[in-house]
């Protein structure tokens, strides 16, 4: 039994808070104390999101084997063999599934990450948790699946190596976790902004996987950069994707083109489409639950 002294009132609330919710105050304000406390609700979110993308089907996790194998085929059937387009003496399986598995990991994040807000708005409107949180899930869930897939190309790489084929990893394959970064980071620069502008203009929804298939066509997936006429080179130069693709396509085969300035520029913007998109996203998440 529970007893208190009647001229000493019972003081219920704690000495001190354990979490003090305040309103941000400055657009660029990540707290990322914050996001490491609740890493463990970013792994929940990472299970929920590699769970729900296969859950019943019947051939589950191998959908991520199954989609680069027959795009990389409808590729060389069509663009290879057909329209006749060079790969620079790359067999062409590996040509196409290179970039593929590159591009499939960017243009993944992208899709996902854009949905943000809309899908997530009933959790948004229930619970406080770093809004960020869900994105970053995002990214590293579809990371899960490029490991499968790049594991998947290295299998097709080791058996062209062993038939004698003319490709050589080198020394820039100490690149590839910079180069997935400046993937990652550039999916979820662009999801964020996507995904804020669509709780005002949902048009961009329907817009989103037309334009990223449009700006597949611009980054050479499907025939390599030295096939460019001049006039045009720099228009594919000038996408950020273009650098990255020819560089992890470069480690992986040794034939391609490397010019670190260009990579350089893929970098900055990288960096200042995730500051451009930390902006918008932490303006909108103020009141996005008005228009959502």
């Amino acid at each position: 039994m529970i007893t208190q002294n009647s001229d000493k009132p019972v003081n219920t609330l704690p000495d001190e808070w354990t979490m003090v919710l305040r309103p941000k105050r400055s657009l660029l304000d990540i707290n990322l104390r914050e996001l490491w406390l609740y890493r463990d609700l970013i792994t929940m979110f990472v299970k929920r999101d590699f769970v729900s993308k296969f859950k019943q089907t019947i051939l589950g996790p191998l959908w991520f084997i199954i989609q680069p194998l027959l795009t990389t085929i409808m590729f060389t059937i069509i663009f290879g063999n057909i329209a006749g387009i060079s790969t620079n003496g790359i067999p062409k399986v590996l040509f196409y599934m290179s970039g593929i598995v590159g591009w499939t990991y960017f243009s993944t994040c992208l899709n996902d990450t854009s949905q943000t807000f809309i899908k997530n708005a009933p959790i948004f409107g229930k619970v406080y948790f770093p809004r960020l949180a869900l994105p970053i899930s995002v990214v590293i869930s579809n990371l899960v699946s490029f490991v499968i897939q790049f594991l998947f190309l290295c299998c097709f790489l080791a058996y062209f190596m062993i038939n004698g084929s003319d490709v050589h990893p080198n020394i820039l394959i100490l690149w590839l976790p910079f180069l997935v970064l400046m993937m990652a980071g550039l999916g979820l620069g662009f999801g964020i902004i996507i995904s804020s502008l669509t709780t005002k203009y949902r048009d961009l929804t329907n817009l989103v996987t037309f334009g990223v298939t449009l700006w597949m066509y611009a980054t050479p997936i499907i025939y390599p950069l030295s096939g460019i006429p001049e006039k045009y080179r720099l228009f594919v130069i000038a996408n950020p994707m273009t650098p990255v693709v020819e560089t992890f396509r470069t480690a992986l085969l040794g034939v391609g083109e490397i010019n670190y300035m260009h990579l350089l520029y893929s970098f900055g913007f990288t960096i200042a489409v995730i500051a451009v998109g930390v902006i918008i996203f932490n303006k909108v998440e103020k009141t996005f639950m008005d228009t959502v």
